[in-house]
C-alpha cells in the first residue's frame, strides 16, 4: 500500500466511531493484524500479506467452553494458512510444539515438570527470536491509536500509545498456568488415560477463555486479574522505535481498509 493512500486510510479511520476491534502477533520480521474478518501481515522490507478469518457463523460458535477453543484455533489461522507469514517448516514446528505440550501430561510425574520447562523456554526462544520484542511493543501501539481514534497522529510520531494491552496473549498465558494447575488438583491426571489428560488440559484452557472473556468486561471487575500478564509484557515487549510503529500500522490500514470498504 502506497504511504499517501495508507495515511489517507489511518486519516479516515481516526473520524468513525464505529472501527472494529483488532488484534494481531508479532513476528520476527513484521507484525499481523487481524479483525474478525480480515488479515494482514506487514514485514519490515516493505511487503504485505493479506487475508481473510474463517467465518463463525455456527451454533457451535456461540456455546460456552467450546467457544473458546474455536476462537483459539481461530487466531493462529494467519499462521496456519497465510501465505508470506510463517514457512513451511514454522508452520511444522509450531504445531510440533502444540501436539508436545499436550502430550506433557502423559509423561510420568517426575518427568511432567522438567519436559514442561525445557519446552516453555524452547517455544519461547522461537516465539521473540529477531526483532519480535519490539514489533509486539509496535503492535500494541498501532492497536491502542486505533481504539483512541489517534492512528495519523501515531504514525507521524506525535502520539505513543502504550506497548502494554490488556488483551495480549501474554496476559491469557498468566491466567492460564494457575487454571491448569486447578484443574489438574481438582481432577488429578496422574495415572489416567492419555485421553482424560488431553480432555483435562484442554478443559482448563477453555475455562481459561472465558474468564479471559470477563475480565475484558467494560465493568473493570476482574480487571485486577490482568496485572500478572501486563507484568509479564515488561519482558515480552520492548519500547518500539517508530519504524516498528509504522510495521505495525500498515498492518492496521490494510485491515481497516477491507473493514470500512
Amino acid at each position: 500500500m502506497a504511504t499517501d493512500l495508507l495515511q489517507d486510510v489511518l486519516a479516515s479511520a481516526d473520524g468513525r466511531t464505529d472501527l472494529p476491534k483488532l488484534g494481531g502477533m508479532a513476528r520476527p520480521n513484521g507484525v499481523v493484524i487481524v479483525s474478525e474478518r480480515f488479515w494482514a501481515f506487514a514485514t519490515t522490507d516493505g511487503s504485505l500479506y493479506e487475508g481473510t478469518m474463517p467465518v463463525r457463523r455456527s451454533l457451535f460458535g456461540r456455546l460456552p467452553l467450546l467457544r473458546g477453543l474455536l476462537q483459539l484455533a481461530s487466531s493462529v489461522t494467519p499462521l496456519a494458512r497465510g501465505r508470506g507469514v510463517a514457512r513451511a517448516s514454522e508452520r511444522f514446528f509450531f504445531l510440533a510444539a502444540f501436539a508436545a505440550s499436550l502430550s506433557l501430561v502423559a509423561l510420568p510425574v517426575r518427568f511432567e515438570l522438567p519436559a514442561g520447562l525445557a519446552l516453555t523456554a524452547l517455544l519461547l526462544g522461537w516465539l521473540f527470536r529477531g526483532r519480535t520484542l519490539r514489533l509486539h511493543g509496535a503492535e500494541h501501539r498501532a492497536i491502542a491509536a486505533a481504539e483512541e481514534r489517534r492512528l495519523e497522529a501515531c504514525w507521524s510520531g506525535a502520539a505513543r500509545p502504550s506497548r502494554f494491552s490488556p488483551r495480549c496473549g501474554t496476559n491469557f498465558a498468566a491466567l492460564a498456568l494457575p487454571m491448569t494447575v486447578l484443574a489438574e488438583r481438582i481432577w488429578p491426571v496422574a495415572g489416567t488415560s492419555v485421553a482424560t489428560s488431553l480432555l483435562v488440559a484442554l478443559l482448563a484452557l477453555a475455562v481459561t477463555m472465558e474468564l479471559w472473556k470477563a475480565v475484558q468486561h467494560p465493568s473493570g471487575l476482574l480487571r485486577g486479574l490482568l496485572l500478572p500478564g501486563l507484568a509479564l509484557q515488561r519482558l515480552t515487549t520492548r519500547e518500539p522505535e517508530l519504524a516498528d510503529t509504522r510495521v505495525a500500522l500498515a498492518a492496521v490500514a490494510s485491515v481497516l481498509s477491507r473493514e470500512l470498504a
